[in-house]
């Protein structure tokens, strides 16, 4: 459908005073969208809400292929434990669950909301990459230390025991299970991704819904990557030593304690949240060493993983038994 020919909506005149065959063919079609819906509100809801669900499921569907081929098991961060097809099935109803009574209402909110701080929606022509970029990145330094600090207080008794132990189920986690957790933990860890435009659109009045759309997209493919349980020779933090990735997420989930981050290592690092990780690592690397045969590491790796595994539920049991008395585990 070409923007150029379509009839505006009567009452809407969104485009009237914009020449809709000079922009870019992303742009024509973006226009062609709000033509046709009508009303930008709706429309804008339900792009985000379609948006966030096919990039979320559609990340996912190539780590449920990956799980059900032996032949990825070897870069299987905790290879003994593959998720069952029962297992997927559970997480995808919760998921679908939270993304309509909680997600769904967060995004259709979002959007007027963020117009009357002054962001654009319908508006075209797009801004340049070099407008985008930084506002991006902002966006990721934000939501990671928002939730490294927000993920550290869900560690604590009683938000532990009552909300965030749900998305702890899976002590080795897969990628649909990057948003298996709690209503109120999606809401609360979800604020972190939303904010971040937010509080940019309050101060700097420049910010488009098409950067926000990029920067949802990237998001979930890092939280959806870092669930996967797997580490490819070609994964991100191999390039970009600072990024977090499957490699570092892992462990939180089989360890319970350390790395809070998303998508960087520094906080971890400079709080030193990261000391029993950076430990069961060089346990590894040492072990490796040692093997002389591959079966003789595979033995090596799980001895080490059972140790942190078992360390980490009495270090999940202790926060339990505090709830209620203030208690922050490590």
């Amino acid at each position: 459908m070409s923007a150029s020919n379509i009839t505006l909506v009567t009452g809407t005149d969104l485009y009237a005073d914009t020449d809709l065959s000079s922009l870019s063919w992303l742009g024509q079609q973006w226009a062609a969208w709000y033509i046709y819906i009508g009303n930008p509100v709706i429309a804008t809801g339900l792009m985000s809400f379609l948006l966030h669900e096919i990039v979320y499921f559609g990340r996912s569907i190539p780590w449920i292929i990956i799980d059900s081929m032996p032949y990825f098991r070897r870069w299987k961060l905790q290879p003994t434990k593959v998720p069952t097809a029962q297992e997927q099935w559970e997480c995808t109803k919760a998921v679908l669950f939270s993304h309509f009574t909680i997600e769904l209402p967060a995004i259709w909110l979002f959007h007027p909301t963020a117009e009357k701080l002054g962001m654009s929606t319908y508006h075209v022509p797009f801004p340049s990459w070099k407008v985008m970029a930084p506002q991006i990145f902002f966006f990721f330094c934000f939501e990671d230390l928002f939730h490294y600090l927000s993920h550290q207080a869900l560690h604590t008794g009683v938000l532990y025991k009552y909300i965030h132990k749900i998305h702890h189920k899976y002590s080795a986690p897969f990628g649909l299970a990057a948003e298996y957790a709690h209503p109120a933990e999606v809401f609360i860890l979800g604020a972190g991704t939303i904010l971040g435009p937010l509080i940019y659109c309050y101060f700097m009045r420049d910010l488009h819904i098409l950067t926000v759309y990029i920067w949802i997209v990237l998001r979930l493919f890092q939280a959806i990557d870092s669930h996967s349980g797997y580490d490819f020779p070609w994964s991100l933090h191999h390039i970009v030593p600072f990024w977090s990735g499957a490699e570092h997420h892992d462990f939180h989930h089989m360890a319970f304690t350390n790395n809070f981050s998303t998508s960087f290592r520094w906080w971890d690092r400079i709080f030193g949240t990261d000391k029993k990780y950076r430990e069961y690592r060089a346990r590894c690397k040492a072990a490796r060493a040692q093997a002389k045969t591959p079966e003789q590491w595979v033995a090596f790796e799980k001895q080490i993983n059972e140790e942190a595994e078992r360390d980490g539920l009495a270090a999940e049991a202790e926060v339990e038994r505090s709830a209620g008395k203030g208690f922050k585990s490590d």
